[in-house]
């Protein structure tokens, strides 16, 4: 039997599915239940967050023949139906592909036909933003006076490359990315509809890595469930990852915080020889600076962090032993080295450059003329 991806297995089908978007479901199935329907939608927002995903239940809600409060109920003819990806009445586009004049000339011309066993034909273009600057003028004609059997849902990551005169025809919805306590909570209903065991700190750590994507999130559960030998662990999500275990990151902190230089670069030496990816790793410093930045200024820290209760306590703990101008400072040089990073022949040199000067009480602007 072919194995299904989770991100597909578990796709929502209904608005009531959709986790971290309830400010757009509650929207359109109002819109729907009354009737009141936009002729173009435009959903905007970073990847694997359900763009798609909503625009294929709105696209079988409004054709559904007994809607659930402006849901679709499956169990209709025409739900069943649409729930196939080759249905003639949703018509998915990719413009990363299909980005030419004569691509959007085609659906000028075949929007003019009727849809077949239901209410209206819903077209989907995926990464409208890839379009050519004429594809966007021929869309444009299209949009301003569609006819009423037809409706646009235009999707995209990059919204500021959208003429303005797109953005005027559309009702625009802005996604949002989930929350890691969401996440959790998802990956948790999936794992115990699958039987597998797993630690609750294992959850955290990788819906933390999906960094707001649903499907980012269930692609790396698929992974480490791939690896794990049945029981997904924290000692397994980090292998897989490559991240960094919380106890590290603190010690690291540590040996900064107290100019402790012998023993900071012997720490460097191990995690190379371990064969720790120096670029992932200055990822997490940077993301640790602003942890413990979060610690010291806001009122309730784990709301916005959702660690577990022992890692949480020790971020408290080193908080009350640096300034918060030397964690803004932290958090300039370690995160403003992606690109020298990307390109140095020595992560383990650069590392050791950025850790000193971080140490010294150099700021970001610093480090910066000094690596160039």
């Amino acid at each position: 039997m072919e194995h299904l991806a989770l991100y597909r297995k578990y796709r929502p089908k209904t608005f009531g599915e959709v986790i971290g978007q309830e400010h757009i479901t509650k929207a359109l199935e109002n819109q729907i239940a009354s009737g009141k329907l936009g002729h173009a939608y435009l959903f905007t927002g970073s990847r694997g967050i359900g763009k798609t995903s909503i625009a294929r239940i709105f696209a079988r809600a409004v054709n559904c023949e007994n809607n659930q409060h402006g849901s679709p109920c499956g169990e209709c003819a025409t739900c069943k139906r649409l729930e196939g990806e080759n249905d003639i009445n949703v018509i998915e586009i990719d413009a990363a592909s299909n980005n030419r004049v004569d691509d959007i000339r085609e659906i000028r011309e075949k929007v003019k036909f009727l849809p077949v066993g239901a209410k209206y034909k819903v077209y989907i273009i995926d990464e409208v933003h890839m379009l050519t600057d004429s594809a966007f003028n021929a869309l444009l004609k299209t949009l301003e006076e569609p006819p009423a059997h037809v409706i646009f849902i235009l999707a995209t990551t990059e919204v500021h490359k959208l003429p303005a005169t797109i953005l005027s025809r559309c009702v625009r919805f802005d996604f949002r990315l989930v929350s890691v306590e969401n996440l959790t909570k998802l990956l948790r209903d999936i794992l115990d509809k699958e039987g597998i065991s797993y630690d609750d700190e294992a959850l955290k750590l990788i819906a933390s890595s999906g960094e707001g994507s649903v499907r980012d999130t269930l692609s790396i559960a698929d992974s480490i469930c791939a690896y794990s030998e049945g029981k997904i662990t924290k000692e397994n999500v980090l292998r897989v990852l490559g991240t960094t275990d919380y106890d590290n990151l603190i010690k690291f902190y540590d040996l900064m915080i107290n100019k402790n230089i012998g023993d900071l670069l012997a720490f460097i030496d191990e995690l190379d020889r371990s064969g720790k990816n120096m670029a992932v790793f200055v990822k997490e410093l940077s993301r640790h600076a602003r942890n413990l930045l979060v610690c010291a200024t806001c009122k309730e820290p784990n709301a916005i962090l959702n660690l577990p209760d022992e890692a949480f306590e020790k971020y408290m703990a080193q908080t009350s032993g640096v300034e918060e101008k030397k964690l803004i400072s932290f958090m300039q040089i370690f995160g403003g080295a992606e690109n020298e990073l990307r390109y140095t022949l020595s992560p383990r040199l650069l590392l050791e450059t950025l850790s000193l000067s971080a140490m010294m009480g150099l700021s970001g602007d610093d480090v910066k003329k000094n690596l160039n």
